[in-house]
This record gives structure tokens, sequence and C-alpha cells, in this order.
């Protein structure tokens, strides 16, 4: 009787058995496996990314087993999620206070991400102008932490908070990639295009040829990845000049609602050379990609270039270690920078002023949250990984550049030392909007059909960037600048009362100068702006088309090109 009424009730909740007895094991064997990794004294440390490329979690591997060598008591562990997800995982995280405790930051909208920053992460501002600990054995030894950073830690300052935030541990760049054996057995030399124009003929060489199989050679790798490399490294740079029409603010860059202004008011022409010898560029391009190439993915352009049948491709640092790897015993892989035309180009020779500029920007940015039971061992461990000798090591091993100053970088990554003097895109048409949505519709056919020409796409897009859903958009980007205004003052606010209660008339005076700064260029200077905007919307600005923000007399011009010669 009763092994009837045992076997009745097993029958009956056997489910419901057999997910209890599952989660019951699974409850011991996540605390097994917590106090496997934290024993009784020790220090364990959580730190999140989602850099997947080939090296990185070995080098965050290597300098977690350094620092236990001086730290026996600490351990490091690594949470690498894949960067498709770890927008979400890492919100989920913060939100149920299981973040770890030094954190990658991004794959989160901009102003999500600076709550996060203000209310889940430690303000590393106190630290960045006392030297770092482990440069005690080198020639930073007494230098301010930022100023250590080959960018002054600029990329590890929130401006929205006036505050470090975050310590950059490499720097990144962008160069085109190449097959030296391919380009050899293709021309018979193993020595790049220097120039555009060299470039361009190499290509259209290539192009024609075919291999074994009858297939015709790929010049440029193209992809939905790869292509916006091109456009924004090459010919972005040929729209540099748009700045002496539409630069109405004269800050040296043109922004969406002066480029918006520039063009309603006929100030700009879009049919103007510089926009005209981007676009004529950006076709020549693409004819060198393989058919079909806005609809490929990142792994099918890479997929292509490693089996050989394609000669060019562009990406960045983070996959230079990768791509090294993929080719090793199959080809030799080259570097080289963006082939930009020089000032005797026989087509783009009018619109190019320089040498293409580039931000020598720092990433792989860490945090430490504010839910770390030891934020002071985390914090220390970016100081030991942001060392001089540490951090070269770290970017060694990953096979990227370091970001602090005075170090080596691997001998395979010297061609992307970035160029600190040039010229840079001034071409900004996103309102939002519909406008947006036809811009990017319109550039699609564009880049695929050769038939569609550059004169359609300005004759079908402005009438429809002027009209009024162009107004629209333009009025309704405006509205988003002003409905910050009410956290912008806020967070002034914060500052004031900061300064108010300070302990020290230096730590006043601090917060004083901040709260000024802030309420200068965010309240102040912002209602300026927007109301001359409006009235250049309405009335155009108080230039003509001949020259535009700025003009000059013949003797200033001459005078500037005296200086030039020197």
């Amino acid at each position: 009787m009763i092994l009837k009424s045992i076997y009745e009730f097993l029958k009956k909740y056997h489910a419901l058995i057999i997910i209890m007895v599952v989660y019951v094991w699974a409850l011991v064997s996540v605390a097994m496996y917590r106090y496997a990794e934290s024993p009784p004294g020790t220090i364990t440390l959580r730190i999140s990314h989602w850099q997947l490329e080939a090296g990185v979690r070995d080098g965050l591997n290597e300098m977690a087993k350094e620092y236990q060598k001086t730290h026996p008591n600490v351990r490091i562990l690594q949470e690498a999620i894949p960067e498709g997800t770890y927008g979400q995982w890492l919100s989920t995280q913060i939100m149920s206070g299981t973040a770890p405790d030094i954190i990658e930051m991004g794959f989160i909208p901009h102003q999500v991400l600076l709550a996060y920053y203000n209310r889940y992460c430690y303000v590393i501002t106190p630290f960045v102008n006392k030297p770092n600990p482990y440069n005690k054995n080198n020639e930073f030894a007494n230098v301010p932490l930022r100023n250590t950073f080959k960018d002054g830690m600029s990329a590890g300052y929130i401006n929205e908070l006036q505050e470090y935030m975050q310590v950059p541990l490499s720097s990144f760049s962008v160069r085109v990639f190449y097959n030296v054996d391919l380009l050899e057995k293709l021309t018979g030399s193993k020595v790049p295009p220097k120039t555009y124009r060299e470039f361009f003929d190499l290509c259209t060489k290539v192009k024609a040829m075919k291999d074994e199989e009858g297939r015709n050679y790929t010049p440029v790798v193209g992809s939905k990845y790869h292509f916006g490399m091109w456009e924004g490294n090459l010919c972005a740079m040929m729209t540099y000049k748009t700045m002496e029409k539409a630069d109405l603010n004269r800050d040296g860059y043109v922004g969406n609602d002066e480029m918006y202004i520039a063009v309603k008011s006929g100030l700009l022409d879009f049919k103007s050379r510089p926009i005209e010898a981007r676009f004529e560029m950006i076709r020549e391009i693409a004819d060198f990609c393989q058919p079909g190439f806005t609809g490929l993915s990142r792994d099918e352009g890479v997929f292509l270039f490693a089996q050989k049948r394609a000669l060019f491709m562009t990406t960045g640092t983070w996959d230079a270690m990768s791509l090294q790897q993929q080719a090793k015993g199959n080809f030799t892989l080259g570097i080289m920078d963006f082939p930009m035309p020089t000032k005797d180009d026989p087509k783009y020779g009018d619109v190019v002023a320089g040498p293409r500029y580039e931000n020598p920007g720092l990433g792989f940015n860490y945090a430490v949250t504010r839910t770390s039971k030891y934020p002071e061992v985390a914090f220390d461990f970016l100081l030991f990984m942001a060392s001089k000798e540490n951090n070269e090591r770290l970017n060694k091993i990953i096979g990227w550049i370091p970001a602090v100053e005075n170090t080596e970088t691997d001998p395979f990554l010297k061609d992307f030392k970035p160029c600190l003097n040039g010229i840079y895109e001034n071409f900004n048409v996103w309102l939002g909007g519909e406008t947006w949505i036809r811009w990017t519709q319109l550039t699609s056919l564009y880049q695929v059909d050769p038939n569609f020409k550059f004169s359609r796409l300005v004759d079908e897009f402005i009438p429809f960037y002027k009209s009024q859903k162009g107004v629209d958009d333009f009025m309704e980007a405006m509205k988003d600048r002003n409905r910050v205004i009410p956290s912008n003052e806020r967070f002034l606010a914060g500052f004031r009362s900061q300064a108010i209660l300070a302990k020290s008339p230096e730590e006043a005076n601090s917060f004083w100068i901040k709260y000024r700064t802030q309420t200068r260029d965010r309240q102040v200077f912002h209602e300026i702006w927007f109301s001359t905007e409006m009235k250049y919307v309405k009335d155009g600005p108080p230039f003509t088309s001949e020259y535009g923000p700025y003009e000059y007399s013949k003797e200033v011009l001459e005078k500037v090109k005296k200086r030039v010669k020197r």
C-alpha cells in the first residue's frame, strides 16, 4: 500500500520533482564554484568586457597572473560577453546589483550610459593628478597619471559629468590590410600604392584579372561593416572645404544644424565640388568591391580576404592579431595607410588640402562599479595595467597599441601611427526622422547601382531635405537639444551644492569653476546659438554665397601662404 502511494505520488509529481532536483543541483554547483573561486581570505575581482578578439583574454589573464605575484590573496576572473548582447547583459547586472567589480562601458545609449556612470561607477578624478605608483621605476615616477597617456587621458573623461570615470588601456586606429603575395602575383611588385591615383589604377587592373578557376579577383573587400571605413576614412576627407561655406559658428567643424541651414539658405550647394568629389570616390571604390557587398556581413568579407581572392581590406587594430593568425602559413599580410589623393591628382587635387587627420583615440576603457566590495583593489589593478611596462606587455600579447606614452609597439603595427596634422570630414546631413531615412535609402542605391548617378541622388534628396519634412526634422532636433535644459539645471545644482558644502576653499573653488564653465557652455551659449540658428533658418545667414562665413583679403591670404611655406 505504501509502495503504491509512493508510486502514485511520483507518477503525479515526477516532472516537478525533476525540476526541483535540477534546481538544487544547480544551487549547490554554483555555491561550490563560487567557493572554489574565492576561498576564505581571498579577494576575488570580476572584470567584464566584450573583446572576443584573439589575445585579449590571454593578455588579461597574464596581467592577473603578474598582479597575483605581489598580491597573492587577489584573484581576478574574466567575464567575456559577445558584443551583440553586452549592452543588455551589463544593464541587467548593474540594475540587479550584481555587476562585476571592473566593467568595460559600452553598447548602451549615450544618455543611459551617462546615468550609469553617475549612479553606479566611482569617480576617479582625485587620482588622475597623482603619480601611478606602478611607474615608480621609470620616467613617469613623478608624473600625474593623466599625463602618462597619449591623449592626456581624455578618453577616460566624461565631459557631461566633468569627471574622470574610466581608465583607457589601448590605442586604436584604422588601416588598410593587403595580401602581399597576391599583390606581387598580380602586379609583380610587393610595394603597395601610396597615392589614391596609384590605388585606383592598380584596382582597375586587378578587377579585370581572373584566377585559375576563371573567377574575377576582388580589389577591395566590401561589406556592411567594411565599406563604412572606406567612406569615413578616405572619401569623407574630400568634404573638408565645405567648412568655408557652412561653418556658421566658425569652430572649424560643420555640424548637422549648420549643414541644414547652409543648404536651405542656398549658401551651400549639394553639387558643390567637395561633396561631389566625396560621392565620385564612393562610386569608384564601390565598383571595386564584390557584387552585393552591402548585404554581406563582416565575417563574409573577412572570409573572401582569407581565401586569397581579395587584395585590400580595411579594419582596425582590434582585428590585426586575428588577421595575422589567419594569414599565418597562408599568405603574407601587409598594412598600409589610406591612399589619399595628392594635390596634383587630376580628379581630386582641387579638394585635397593636406593629409588625412587621424584622432589617436584611446579605448578599452574600464570603470570601477560602486557595488564592488573591494573598489580600492579594483582601481589598483587598473593602475597596475596602466603602468608603462605592464601596458606595453598587455598590448603586445593582445596585438594592440599601448595607451601609455613612451611604450614600444609590435613592429607589425608600426604603420598604425596616427597622423596628427591634416584634414577631416565636414559633411553631416543627419537630422533624424524621415530625412535620414530618405538619405540612407538613396545612398544605399547609389552604392550598389552604377546607373544611379550623383546628380540623381541630389535631385531626389534636396527637395525633400528643404521641404517641410526637413524643417520638421530640424526643429525636432533643436527641441531635443532644449529637452536637456531641465536635466542640466539639476546637474548644475549638484555642482552648486558641492561648492557650498565643500570642506576647504580649494575644493570649493574647483566646484565653482565647474559650475561656471558648465553654466556658460550648456545654458547661456546654448540659448544664444539656438536663437541665432532660428534667425538663420528664417532670414538666412548674413553671408554671401561667394564667401560664406570665411572671407579673407588678398593680403591676409598672402601672409598665410608665406607662413605655410616656412
